[in-house]
Parts: structure tokens; sequence; C-alpha cells
């Protein structure tokens, strides 16, 4: 067997706490199906290590969304993913992520899938400090800390009334005035608030962008190849991460830019 036709299988810390008896039939699935290399890191810093002496090996992750995340992140980085495949046994409390991209629940057949699968060739979007985004990214409304403050201030108005009277109102939902270019197109502007933005990697190699703008009912919907949000301090979240304060982030479609093994047709 050629190196090109052996696997690195890097289990995440969290799959092995989390949930070692699929950690151990994923393990037992790859190493009777191919000669398999398993790696134990402890932590990221391991992890990343593990990775970047792949060889020429076909590196396959036993983790959650959050693994995954962070292999596609540094294989990114070090310009692996347009011509190699990442492989995903999905295990771990989130694995939502994996699951909507098309990786098969369950250790036996996620692993069989590694085995005997196609490689699937997937958009990714790119922001300007090299950071990546598999399914979608969203600038939230904070409704719901808005939903959160007011519940605290409706339990302290039963309190301070009996002492001191009414208490004060809860405070209005926040917006956000930000300005959002598709493809150097305005679709909103610092005068206009935006209750929320998303950005998604659409079917068609460009990405479907969506604003919510405040008091009006319908969104506004757009396809770019690059989207530009910039304004005041504001957060996002890209999959499962939080990133942020920013004022400004472009991100780019690099369409088919990185590979996943799943299920054959």
């Amino acid at each position: 067997m050629s190196d090109h036709d052996q696997l690195l299988v890097v289990i995440d810390p969290v799959a092995r706490r989390m949930d070692g008896e699929s950690v151990r039939i994923a393990k037992d699935v790859l190493c009777g199906g191919s000669e398999a290399k398993i790696c134990l890191p402890d932590g990221p810093e391991e992890f990343a290590r593990a990775l970047a002496r792949r060889g020429s090996r076909r590196p396959v992750v036993v983790g959650d969304d959050r693994a995954l995340l962070r292999a596609v992140a540094l294989l990114h980085r070090d310009r692996w993913l347009g011509d190699g495949a990442l492989s995903l046994v999905p295990v771990g409390a989130t694995v939502q992520l994996a699951l909507s991209l098309g990786v098969p629940a369950g250790a036996v057949a996620a692993a069989r899938a590694v085995l005997d699968g196609a490689v699937r060739r997937l958009d990714l979007l790119v922001d300007e400090s090299d950071g990546v985004v598999l399914d979608g990214l969203t600038i939230p409304a904070l409704r719901s800390a808005a939903r959160a403050e007011a519940s605290v201030w409706n339990a302290a108005r039963s309190l301070v009334r009996t002492l001191v009277g009414p208490a004060p109102p809860a405070s209005a939902p926040r917006h956000h005035r930000l300005r959002v270019e598709a493809d150097g197109v305005v679709l909103a502007d610092l005068d206009d608030p935006v209750e929320a933005v998303t950005v998604r990697a659409g079917p068609d190699g460009r990405a479907e962008v969506v604003v919510r703008r405040h008091a009006v009912p319908a969104p506004l919907r757009a396809d770019a190849l690059s989207v530009t949000v910039s304004g005041p301090d504001f957060r996002y979240r890209a999959d499962t991460h939080v990133t942020g304060p920013v004022r400004t982030r472009t991100w780019t479609v690099r369409p088919g830019a990185w590979g996943l093994t799943l299920p054959a047709a």
C-alpha cells in the first residue's frame, strides 16, 4: 500500500472524553479497512502538529463540528485544501454542521464512508484574515438578549414595585447600524438600521446574502462573490464560532475550495 492510500486518523480529545465507545468503533472500522496511523492529541497545538506532519496520508478527523472547523482552517492556511480531501467521523455533542454537509451519522456508517466514499468539492467563504466559514455566518439581531433583559426587568418590577414603586421600562431591542455591500452594491447603510445579516455559501458558487431591516417586513436578498460588512464594532457567528468585535470584514466565495469524503452516490 502506498503512502497516499494510508490514513492519518486524528482523534480529538473532546471526542475521546465524551464518547469513547464511538471512538473505539471508528478506530476498529478504519484500521480494519486500511493502513491507518492513529494520533491522540491532548489539545489544539498537538492537533495542529499532527495535521502538519500528515505527509501524503489522507487526514481523517474523529470529532465534533469544532474539530472539523479547526482542521479545515489549519489545512486552508497550509494551502492544502485545493489538492486534497478531508474525512470526518462525527463524534461529540455538536455534529449538526457535519450532518448538514452530508457526513453520515453514527461511527460505523461514517467510518465506512471514509473508506469507500467519494470526494465532493465544496465552496468556502474566506475572509481577509484567512478565516474560513463552511456553512454560514450571522450578525445576530440580539433579540434573545433583549428578551433576557426584559425577563430580568419583569422579575425586578415585582420586587421593586413593593419597595419603591414602578421599575423603569425594559430597554428597547438593539439594532445594528451597518453598511452591507454585495459585489460593491450597497444593500444597507449606516442610516438604515438592520436587525440581522446572514451570509451563506450558495449552490452556484456565489454567496446568498439576506439583510433584515428594522421595521421593514421583507428582507433584502442578493447573490454575490464578495460581501463586505462595516460599521461600529460588531460581532458575528461563523458556523459555531463567535468572532469580534470588528469594524469591517469581507468574505469571498472560493468555489470548490475544499474536498470532503462523503458516501458514494
